[in-house]
């Protein structure tokens, strides 16, 4: 179901060349509303489908998600800019969340057993949190959507999702998918605008409205808990990111260069999983930089439907303006560009492939998301110090160790304040593992049986 009424129109963008690909009629806080009513009205058929019934449907969107994958992967392309081979990936990625999570709905367990003190039997059941608003970022516009609506469908949760206004064209097109799929009416509703505020704000001031779940910048995030504190609403948090990328004296090179690339290109940067900030020894920096300088400079940079592009536009001219910035920052205080370094002369925002290296300690890209191709390197001398300047950010979402030692590798990984590690790997989302970050990086865990988790409230039962 999708809620907008007809006073204005926004439009989305093609950020390849800046073109309007569509404009829709922007929902205003009386749709939050509509859509809310639409929510709380299926929510207790929602809620009462046997589990089956509920992984059946779910297991049903996943056949049409990966039946629709080219028309999926074509429309986040129109609208985020993404290589059409990584769209395609994304959107398979995006419908792992479904067969996941159907899987994961006929195993809603419990618990019984004897008290301590012999007195009384003790009952644990799950039950569905109830009606969930889900506020989805625009870099994943498909499996963003996919990695909130899928637990909380599979729990017996209705929702209303809002996804970015970057970004709408995807989540329409899932919601449609669901629908077809067997969702019943008012289960999924899908409210777009451009002035998300007051929408939200509205939905979370609705009594109905008992779960909040949010990817997107720790300063939303922020805004959002307190909007969400008011009513005491159970909230889970993905937000930002400065992942750091370690390499150990002893690592292997050619696994750390290549997952190095992984880390920080995949999406264009455009991640909050991305590599921020490069630790290497001393002893390799030269050899490893010189190395990713010369991989990163072999990024073929064009359009997302283009034969061969490996990178596309950043999503905007505010992010491109960002990179701009960050960069700039760095090589005043010293940085020196190894490669790349500025925006390529076209239509649309497109920024090449960019490492800096000597970057001193206090350049704004070492503490704020730069969210685009850039891989700034600092040295270190020691493990102790490396761990240092890992851990010396408010975030702790993700980092990455490279070690031919495992042992040490993962002993470095565990002294990191951070959700989620990557040993010699630099892709570490999976939907069958729980996804989120420590310190300013959120609440709560997406995907695995943690992410059902966050959708179901338990509930005691005691008795003779």
């Amino acid at each position: 179901m999708v809620l907008a009424p007809e006073r204005t129109r926004f439009s989305v963008f093609d950020p390849s060349d800046g073109s309007v690909i569509s404009t829709l009629e922007s929902a205003t806080p009386e749709d939050g509303i509509a859509a809310v009513d639409a929510a709380a009205g299926a929510a207790h058929g929602w809620a009462v489908r046997a589990p089956r019934e509920r992984a059946e449907i779910l297991r049903n969107a996943y056949a049409l998600m990966t039946e629709r994958r080219d028309e999926i992967a074509t429309a986040i392309v129109r609208e985020m800019g993404k290589p059409f081979v990584e769209a395609l990936g994304e959107a398979g990625y995006a419908a792992e969340f479904l067969r996941w999570f159907s899987e994961e709905a006929v195993r809603i367990g419990g618990d019984f057993g004897l008290n301590p003190g012999g007195t009384n039997r003790m009952l644990v059941d799950h039950a569905p949190i109830g009606v969930s608003l889900l506020i989805t970022p625009w870099n994943f516009p498909a499996a963003m959507a996919t990695r909130k609506i899928a637990p909380a469908l599979a729990a017996g949760c209705t929702v209303v999702l809002k996804p970015a206004e970057e970004t709408p064209l995807t989540a329409l097109l899932i919601a449609d998918i669901l629908q077809e799929a067997g969702v019943p009416e008012g289960v999924v509703n899908v409210v777009v605008t451009d002035e998300p505020g007051p929408l939200c704000e509205a939905i979370l001031a609705d009594a109905r409205v008992r779960k909040l779940s949010f990817t997107g910048s720790t300063g939303v995030g922020r805004h959002l808990l307190g909007l969400a504190a008011r009513r005491v609403i159970s909230t889970s948090m993905e937000l930002g990111g400065n992942a750091p990328f370690v390499v150990l004296e002893d690592a292997d090179l050619d696994v750390a260069v290549r997952e190095a690339m992984n880390a920080k290109m995949r999406n264009g940067g455009e991640a909050c999983t991305a590599a921020n900030r490069f630790l290497v020894h001393e002893s390799v920096a030269e050899e490893f930089t010189a190395r990713l300088t010369e991989a990163m400079s072999a990024v073929r940079v064009a359009p997302g439907f283009e034969e061969g592009a490996q990178l596309g536009p950043l999503i905007n001219a505010a992010a491109l303006e960002k990179v701009e910035r960050l960069v700039a920052d760095a090589v005043d205080r010293g940085a020196r560009v190894r490669c790349g370094g500025e925006r390529l002369d076209r239509p649309g925002f497109f920024y090449l492939p960019t490492v800096l290296d000597n970057v001193q300690p206090g350049s704004e890209l070492l503490s704020e998301e730069i969210f685009g191709p850039v891989a700034p390197i600092m040295t270190f001398a020691s493990e102790d110090e490396a761990v240092q300047m890992a851990n010396d950010t408010e975030y702790g979402l993700v980092a990455y160790v490279c070690s031919r030692d495992l042992r040490r590798a993962m002993a470095v990984g565990e002294r990191i304040e951070t959700g989620m590690v990557g040993l010699n790997r630099g892709v570490v989302s999976d939907p069958a593992a729980p996804f989120g970050g420590a310190k300013q990086s959120g609440l709560g865990r997406e995907g695995g049986h943690h992410g059902l988790l966050e959708f179901l409230e338990p509930k005691y039962f005691a008795f003779d």
